[in-house]
């Protein structure tokens, strides 16, 4: 028995000052786990980790090769000092991602299937796609991308907002071994074209525009803008395919008019007042390519090695890197961490929130359920549009079994009142996951409380762009957690905690979190740059992969990530993560994430001031504190913490801010700054 399961047994705001508090997984998940037990989790995790090859193989019988392995299972180098670090899994296996996502679930009897629902921005805008369906989808356009000129080893970027054809042109993109290079479509034409000429794409799919809750995004006019660089800079893109997605008709000089704005009511499709420009001999409709396409394609039989994705990430020098992943080893980790940390069943309905311009939604909206050949959900919408019981209105409509959000989400949404929550039947919850960032307990309880109702596991995940998935994380049926600790690792993750000088840490610590061995999803490589691979994650620690993150790991084993090393602080010989200061303030009922109505004046600094000399000591209280009625974020949700920390040093030189959802916030954070600060 968990002690949740008494409603009255604890206080929501002083529970979690026990950082011991342990949450049994629910009793109704255990007994047709996958992994039932912590005992079978620990003998697992064993020979994953003392034999990978004995534990990887076994998981990969489940896809099709073409054929197996010609060279060793696995061979790396993790030390810099012994020559170039490389990584290899499966070399010489031929396999293709899409027949192991599509045809190999069809000819098991799962064409009829539902792969994903798909949820418009709009509550009343909706479809479904089978997987008989999708493989028709994928296959035709597969033709299309060859017909076009798309070749192996080509890189394709796709701009575009979520919807089916997003994943129908991932997966056509990996059937002809074309490399997609995705951006999220959020970024400026400036970042957009950056990412572009760094990959050297020969074509660009894209939409016409989208929705974010009521306001009109004209994709097809970043893009224009983009490419118009790519060509001032001597790398003009030939192809440009355009999803037909809200404009609804086209006069006779094939440019679309702009009608009364009645006739477009907000966040609705289709939309008569997009302007689209068209270049005739660059642009084409996805429609009219599909129309005449065959709806056979063959896969492409690719090495496990082979390259299946590039997915631009920030880099600390500002030049964003090409993270690269390869087909067998990404696919065989996708599949299974989506499989185990979610522990999905046949009949679940799968949602991650995820934009698929990220790495959680190329994992675990498109590769890791479809591996599985469950039913997911792919989200155009917004949490907050029409209003703050979106998440759960959704929960309630398809009655989703397994829900896995950001944290930041989670925070924004504990603002409202509980009724727009409680409003809607969750009853078919079994999950609850976290991702993103670490989660503060308050929100974790909130969560668990609320939202699951205090009947469902929450799975707190820690991961990179650059892991491919989940690395620490609860297993939901095996795992006591503890509310903010991302707990254990997952099969074949081999965690350390070193010091500045690399000493390992034995026991309870805090200090950089490494790992000492490879997984079958880590990236290859940084495209075309392999040098700052090697600087970026193997040169500080030899021997080791560096995260950049900071963890402490308690007196149980319990792991906890502190935040970005470039994120902490020297005090007094202390190194103090700017998370656990914040997780001292969020305690604090006037914050939640932006201050929730409360007035901001000398007493609450006071007050503010003294939880964190409560919480940490006197040693980590802050300086000062400036209200933040409101915080730079993108349009998925995400904190801009580089633009920050920007305000927080009054540099006004902020850089690229064309992701954010509302970038007047900056400027009225730089007006609140404290004075003399």
């Amino acid at each position: 028995m968990s002690d949740l399961d008494t409603p009255t047994s604890y206080p929501l705001h002083i529970h979690h000052h026990d950082p011991n508090a342990k949450y049994d997984p629910p009793q109704h998940l255990i007994d047709n786990a996958h992994v039932k037990s912590f005992d079978q989790y620990q003998q697992l995790y064993q020979l994953s980790v003392k034999d990978p090859e004995a534990f990887w193989s076994k998981l990969a019988e489940q896809f099709h090769w073409e054929s197996k392995p010609t060279g060793q299972f696995l061979n790396y180098n993790f030390d810099i000092r012994k020559g170039p670090i490389y990584i290899k899994w499966l070399e010489g296996a031929k396999t293709n991602i899409s027949y192991n996502m599509l045809d190999r679930h069809v000819k098991n009897g799962l064409g009829n299937k539902v792969a994903f629902y798909w949820e418009g921005n709009d509550p009343g805008d909706n479809g479904k796609i089978t997987y008989n369906e999708l493989l028709v989808q994928v296959s035709k356009f597969a033709n299309v991308l060859k017909k076009l000129g798309v070749n192996k080893g080509d890189r394709v970027a796709i701009y575009m907002p979520m919807i089916v054809e997003l994943v129908i042109c991932m997966l056509a993109c990996a059937r002809i071994g074309a490399v997609h290079s995705i951006v999220f479509a959020g970024f400026s034409a400036e970042s957009l074209s950056d990412r572009i000429l760094d990959a050297n794409c020969c074509a660009l799919v894209t939409a016409d525009g989208v929705w974010r809750g009521s306001k009109l995004l004209n994709l097809k006019s970043i893009v224009d803008r983009a490419l118009e660089i790519c060509k001032d800079k001597g790398k003009p893109v030939d192809t440009c395919v355009v999803v037909r997605h809200l404009t609804p008709f086209e006069n006779s000089n094939g440019v679309y008019t702009e009608d009364s704005p009645d006739e477009c009511p907000v966040a609705k499709r289709p939309c008569t007042k997009l302007k689209i420009s068209w270049s005739p001999e660059r642009d084409f409709w996805w429609s009219d390519l599909m129309h005449d396409a065959s709806e056979y394609c063959d896969p492409e039989w690719m090495d496990a090695e082979d390259p299946l994705f590039m997915l631009y990430t920030s880099g600390s020098t500002g030049k964003p890197k090409g993270v690269l992943h390869t087909v067998g080893g990404y696919m065989l980790y996708a599949v299974a961490t989506c499989k185990y940390v979610f522990d999905l069943q046949p009949d679940d309905i799968y949602w991650c929130t995820a934009d698929v311009g990220w790495i959680t939604g190329h994992t675990y909206v498109c590769y890791g359920p479809l591996g599985n050949a469950v039913t997911g959900i792919i989200f155009e919408g917004t949490p907050f549009y029409p209003d703050a019981g979106r998440f759960w209105a959704v929960i309630e409509k398809y009655k989703v079994t397994k829900f896995y959000t950001a944290p930041t989400a989670i925070r924004s949404l504990m603002k409202f009142d509980d009724s727009f929550v409680t409003k809607h039947d969750r009853s078919s919850l079994k999950i609850l996951g976290t991702v993103g960032e670490p989660i503060n307990p308050e929100a974790w309880l909130w969560y668990h409380k609320i939202v699951g109702n205090e009947n469902c596991a929450i799975v707190d995940t820690f991961w990179q762009t650059e892991t491919g998935g989940h690395v620490i994380t609860p297993l939901p049926a095996a795992t006591k957690t503890k509310p903010g600790s991302a707990t254990f690792p997952f099969f074949g993750i081999v965690p350390a905690l070193l010091t500045d000088d690399g000493k390992e840490i034995v026991g309870p610590g805090e200090g950089y979190l490494v790992f000492k061995q490879p997984w079958p999803g880590i990236m290859r490589t940084v495209f075309n740059n392999h040098e700052r691979f090697e600087i970026t994650y193997f040169k500080k620690f030899p021997g080791y992969y560096t995260t950049g993150d900071g963890a402490k790991r308690d007196e149980e084993g319990y792991l906890w990530i502190t935040g970005r090393i470039d994120d902490m602080v020297n005090v007094s010989g202390h190194l103090l993560s700017t998370a656990e200061v914040e997780s001292a303030l969020i305690e604090h009922e006037a914050v939640s994430e932006a201050a929730s109505g409360e007035t901001f004046s000398d007493d609450l600094v006071k007050e503010l001031t003294a939880a964190v000399r409560l919480k940490i000591g006197p040693f980590a209280q802050p300086d000062y504190i400036q209200n933040a009625p409101a915080l730079p974020k993108t349009r998925s949700g995400k904190i801009m913490r580089r633009i920050l920390r920007k305000i927080a040093v009054n540099d006004r030189d902020i850089g690229d801010t064309s992701t954010l959802a509302d970038e007047s916030v900056i400027d009225f954070l730089f007006k609140l700054r404290p004075k003399d600060a």
